[in-house]
């Protein structure tokens, strides 16, 4: 069976990650986590995403992003890759790909996943045991949305801003918000729409997903359809 193509809307959030080829690293010091982002914040300018959250870790990153039209993320992606690997590679005297396979995108219904989804990204350090809060992991969006500094590549969402009417109560807000370690069960939810690149969300949601795109935008329902029953007629 055909692999379904990556599912992007515009104008919704996106969770989006790429992954080191075999799980290997792609940032090895301060240096190329500070490049990466330069480029990052470059390349979303020039194809009109709004970055809303972000996580470099050493072997893979997350954003979490909304694209104005339909071709924005793929083509920061690339723009993104066509800058950083060559870098990476002469810095590191390597050659070849370095990221596995391409990168992966899940649709998310922003008024109920959009603030679990950041703070899945921003608590992603202290869940690998790199550090011990998130305070404490400066390649991440949590000093922007803490009030720690203010961040150049970060486009508050609507969501964000509905946590509070002032800057101190939203930062207040959100701190408090990402004392509160999500659940196996939220885990288990972000993790599998990522991967399998399925759309999160309400069911109403996901209808009116399908119904603008015209395709798939979860599984397939399991099992043969059910048989309709015949009525005999009377001779």
């Amino acid at each position: 069976m055909a692999r379904l193509s990556r599912l992007v809307v515009p104008l919704q959030a996106h969770h989006i990650l790429q992954r080191g080829h075999d799980r290997q690293p792609i940032f090895r010091d301060p240096e190329d986590f500070q490049a990466f982002l330069g480029w990052l914040r470059d390349a979303a300018k020039l194809y009109a995403v709004a970055l809303h959250a972000y996580v470099l870790l050493p072997d893979h990153l997350q954003l979490l992003a909304t694209p104005l039209d339909a071709d924005g993320l793929g083509r920061m992606m690339q723009w993104i890759g066509r800058h950083y690997v060559p870098y990476y590679n002469r810095k590191y005297q390597r050659a070849g790909t370095l990221w596995q396979g391409r990168f992966k995108a899940s649709v998310i219904e922003a008024e109920r996943y959009l603030m679990p989804c950041c703070r899945y990204l921003e608590l992603g350090p202290v869940r690998a045991g790199i550090v011990a809060t998130a305070s404490d992991y400066p390649w991440s969006s949590y000093a922007h949305h803490a009030g720690v500094r203010s961040d150049p590549l970060i486009t508050d969402h609507a969501m964000y801003w509905a946590l509070g009417n002032t800057p101190f109560q939203r930062e207040q807000v959100y701190r408090q918000f990402l004392e509160e370690m999500p659940g196996a069960a939220e885990l288990d939810k972000l993790d599998r729409s990522l991967l399998k690149g399925w759309a999160l969300g309400s069911e109403q949601f996901k209808r009116a997903l399908e119904q603008r795109t015209s395709r798939r935008v979860g599984p397939a329902k399991r099992g043969r359809p059910a048989k309709t029953a015949v009525r005999a007629v009377p001779e």
